[in-house]
């Protein structure tokens, strides 16, 4: 965020007379097709006589879309040049960085007197977190006055000015990834990591998202993206990418039948190994394992991954997350439906970048958006002025499995549901594809997902309410690590 130029655009009352302050805003507001005409008309009413009454702030690069020119011979209109600190689009990480505004009510009393009515303040996200960070400290002097000797200085401070909230995103790839996601109509998300730092490159939620940051705290069932976990847990229970599983038709448990997704490869049904299963998403043959892994055993595997990482007691992550969680206890059909990423497994999407970084990364990769100084003053900061660090996970993630887990995912796009992966220039991509029922419609909706990695960049992709996996963000994901590949990103390479 940078000051950028902008025009305030306004009913200047005093170059009005009374009997036209009205008029003037009513045809301003609908010139602007405001939310709310009504109540900038009664703001232009309730003003002083001489006020400056201000409907809209826009960036200068908008004004051919808002008919600026126009209204500068509008009755009654005043057009004021500034600039003011922006990000760089209108809609740049909004979810995630924020507003800036006036201080309400609450913040005023929440603040135990260091903020007073009128104080522009961060009213949400990022802005609002790191709020005294950003915004300094004002000076102070308090004087005894009336005193024999004249007024006295009992205590001075010298203003303090705030100082910059140092973020990792990737102008250009969370820009891009916010138009990639401009016509999806339900909530929806891209999320790019950068492998070997976790460092967040893109955490973009889309309009459907409705303000909300999809990207980072949305909570949805993975789907089979979470075959990844089942297949590192089946990994330590001994099998291998070659060892036999059973892929059938249905599986039942506990009464409850399950099934392969319609359209299933019928040259993948019968004894294939585990390396096929992955590959096809083979929904049968990992539930079949269910009375070999315990849900604990999942849990762990999922926790090697980084899913359901928790920071230490008292304190709390940086910046607003959902890492995830998957139960320790479940049983019976909710932990067979679990193997499969169904069940009671929540994760975010940038929790499910996680995953895939933790593959390509070779360890348990760790989310890093806000870069804490050593002498921030943030609430997040540990007493030496250092970021928490999240609990290590009760089992490391070995290179060894993770080679293992990137042969798996290079299959799914080598020979499996994914090739049309194969079209993304640069390294080879491993992906895993999810599609994951929700509701209670008949049939149920389906959230779409896709994780995958690509040298050294991750990227999950989630859309709300969408068809297969494969179907529905697989173009997405296509598009961003072509266009990450493509703009030279260092993680993607072309060759």
């Amino acid at each position: 965020m940078v000051d950028r130029d902008v025009f305030r655009i306004g009913i200047d009352k005093a170059n009005l007379t009374e009997d036209r302050w009205q008029p003037a805003a009513e045809a301003l507001a609908a010139a602007l097709a405001l939310d709310d005409q009504a109540g900038f008309v009664q703001r232009v009413l309730n003003a002083g006589p001489a006020a400056y009454a201000v409907a809209i702030t826009i960036r200068q690069t908008d004004a051919e879309r808002y008919g600026v020119q126009a209204l500068r011979t509008t009755e009654g209109v005043l057009v004021q040049e500034d600039s003011i600190p922006l990000a760089p689009t209108a809609t740049f990480a909004r979810p995630i960085l924020g507003n800036v505004g006036e201080a309400t009510a609450e913040i005023v009393e929440e603040s135990e007197g260091r903020i007073e009515a009128g104080d522009t303040v961060g009213t949400s996200g990022l802005q609002r977190l790191y709020d005294e960070q950003l915004r300094g400290t004002p000076a102070t002097r308090v004087l005894l006055t009336g005193g024999p000797a004249g007024d006295a200085v009992l205590y001075e401070s010298e203003a303090v000015r705030g100082t910059d909230l140092a973020l990792t995103l990737d102008t250009a790839l969370q820009d891009y990834a916010e138009t990639r996601l401009s016509q999806v109509e339900s909530a929806s998300a891209v999320v790019a990591l950068e492998a070997s730092t976790g460092n967040v490159l893109a955490a973009a939620s889309g309009p459907g998202s409705a303000g909300l940051s999809t990207a980072t705290v949305g909570q949805y069932a993975p789907g089979s993206t979470f075959k990844v976990a089942t297949a590192l847990a089946l990994l330590r229970a001994g099998l291998t990418p070659d060892s036999p599983v059973e892929c059938t038709p249905t599986v039942a448990v506990d009464g409850r039948e399950f099934r392969n997704f319609p359209g299933y490869p019928e040259g993948s049904v019968g004894t294939i190994t585990l390396a096929e299963a992955i590959a096809q998403s083979c929904n049968t043959a990992l539930i079949a394992q269910h009375a070999g892994l315990s849900s604990a055993d999942l849990s762990e595997a999922a926790a090697s991954l980084g899913l359901g990482s928790a920071m230490p007691d008292g304190a709390a992550w940086p910046f607003p997350y959902f890492s995830g969680t998957v139960p320790t206890d479940a049983s019976g059909t909710t932990h067979a439906a679990d193997l499969i990423g169904q069940g009671d497994v929540l994760a975010s999407p940038l929790a499910m970048a996680g995953v895939a970084a933790s593959v390509a990364a070779g360890r348990t990769v760790t989310p890093t958006l806000v870069e804490v100084a050593a002498d921030a003053d943030a609430a997040d900061a540990t007493d030496d002025g250092a970021a928490p660090q999240p609990v290590p996970p009760a089992v490391a993630l070995t290179p060894e499995e993770a080679q293992t887990l990137q042969g798996l995912m290079y299959g799914v796009v080598e020979r499996g549901s994914s090739t049309f992966l194969q079209a993304v220039p640069g390294e080879p991509v491993g992906a895993k594809s999810g599609t994951a029922q929700f509701g209670s419609q008949d049939p149920p909706q389906t959230h779409a997902w896709m994780i995958a990695f690509q040298g050294d960049l991750a990227v999950a992709v989630l859309v709300e309410v969408g068809d297969y996996g494969t179907a529905t963000a697989g173009p997405i994901l296509q598009d961003v690590l072509t266009f990450a590949a493509e703009s030279g990103w260092g993680g993607a390479t072309t060759s």
